[in-house]
């Protein structure tokens, strides 16, 4: 009897389908012979080792000497761990990690690059290329053999891309399912015997997810994500999964014709911090243990439309419509019906802390009555069904921080109760 199995997916049938009902791709079953059981095999003896004897890893931490991207990683590579990188294309995920690996040995293994842009790159990023080496082997058997029987010992192994990846045992093309799933094991294997760091640079779809199986990130040790605007110079570096280390932490980085600066200003992303402007209002985030001060931009305009448009970039989409509920029954301000509402985080950053609330209100009160808020004025909190103001974490070190950097006027629960009480602050006179 013949199992017609997906060569993207790994999805098992008794009949053949044109379409694979799992992902979704045409003429991807194909016919395979029932394989044959496995014969009885001997127990293996359960063998048992005291954690108390073991060393952590932890321990063998190695700097990359960039401060920023250590921040975000705990302090530095693990060895044995391994690490996957996303975000944008052309955001800098190669550079980032060309750049950390000055102090270290490191195998860098290309799919997307050849040799000599790989070398162009490095010299124009003033990278030691000493203890650097390349190939373009994209078979996970020979990069798992030569790594293995290299005469010298590596830190880091570099995978550009895990989707151009594949292996000979696995049908199907480079970047599917079942390849990926069997390629990321066998390197996450090779990770954890040789004991040393695997870098896997991966793609992301159009929605911004990791393209791939979930597994890949339940796999990884660590997985970071590398955002910014293509046409904005910074990006931020954010892990949503760290096994060694933090996950709150957030390194910032300015793109420039050297490659990426590490910035520390907190300020960076407000350019125009004293423009008064209707629809402008600062706002303070607790990232890890640093304060960061971004820019919600508001516009409330009339609608020509009998749906009103709801265009959020930055924030959460969800989250921002149950704002917009609360702002019309507890500040009185229709713009459910006659205003469409575009709001945009500025630097093409997305904001995901709550205490983002308090500011998205702000400024959308400031548009609809066409006027800027107080200056120097900062925005923390979170607002709820009610409309109540309710504090976030590390508040008093945000209020701290925008004391010391001049904020004169800062909104938050600690002087509002509820956001009618942010409304007769400073519109008595608009109203």
């Amino acid at each position: 009897m013949a199992l017609y199995i997906c060569s993207n997916c790994g999805y098992g049938s008794a009949s053949w389908m044109g379409r694979c009902p799992d992902c979704g791709q045409w003429n991807t079953l194909v016919a395979q012979a029932e394989g044959k059981k496995k014969k009885n095999e001997a127990v293996k003896k359960l063998e048992i080792t005291s954690l108390a004897k073991i060393n952590p890893l932890a321990k063998s931490r190695q700097p990359t000497g960039i401060y920023e991207f250590d921040r975000v990683l705990g302090g530095g590579f693990v060895a044995g761990e391994v690490v996957l990188l996303t975000g944008e294309p052309g955001v800098g995920k190669s550079t980032l990690v060309l750049q950390s690996l000055q102090k270290t040995k490191a195998l860098y293994i290309s799919g997307e690059e050849s040799a000599e842009q790989v070398k162009d790159r490095a010299q124009r990023l003033n990278i030691n290329l000493d203890n650097f080496y390349f190939s373009d082997n994209l078979q996970v058997e020979g990069i798992v053999e030569g790594v293995e029987n290299l005469g010298e010992k590596l830190d880091v192994l570099i995978i550009d891309s895990i989707q151009t990846v594949y292996s000979k045992d696995i049908d199907g093309t480079a970047g599917s399912i079942s390849q990926l799933k069997e390629t990321s094991a066998r390197l996450i294997s090779l990770a954890k015997k040789q004991k040393i760091t695997v870098v896997l640079i991966g793609h992301i779809t159009k929605e911004g997810e990791i393209a791939g199986p979930k597994t890949l990130e339940h796999f990884v040790d660590c997985v970071l994500n590398f955002e910014g605007e293509r046409l904005s110079n910074f990006r931020l570096l954010r892990a949503s999964k760290n096994r060694f280390g933090p996950t709150d932490e957030i390194g910032i980085f300015e793109m420039k014709g050297g490659g990426l600066v590490e910035i520390s200003n907190p300020l960076v992303f407000l350019e125009n911090n004293k423009e008064l402007a209707p629809g402008k209002a600062i706002i303070g985030i607790s990232e890890g243990k640093r304060v960061l001060f971004y820019e919600i931009q508001s516009l409330v305009a009339n609608t020509a439309m009998p749906v009103p448009r709801r265009v959020i970039k930055g924030l959460d989409y969800n989250k921002s419509l149950l704002l917009l509920a609360v702002i019309k029954k507890y500040a009185n301000i229709p713009l459910d019906k006659y205003y469409d509402v575009y709001v945009n985080v500025i630097g093409g950053f997305t904001v995901k802390s709550t205490g983002a609330d308090l500011g998205f209100i702000a400024s959308l009160m400031s548009s609809y009555k066409n006027a800027p808020l107080p200056p120097n004025s900062l925005y923390v909190g979170e607002v709820g069904l009610r409309g109540e103001v309710r504090s976030v974490r590390s508040e008093d070190k945000i209020i701290k921080e925008a004391g010391r950097l001049g904020f004169k006027k800062i909104f938050s629960s600690k002087n509002l109760k509820n956001i009618k009480d942010l409304t007769e602050s400073f519109y008595k006179k608009s109203f």
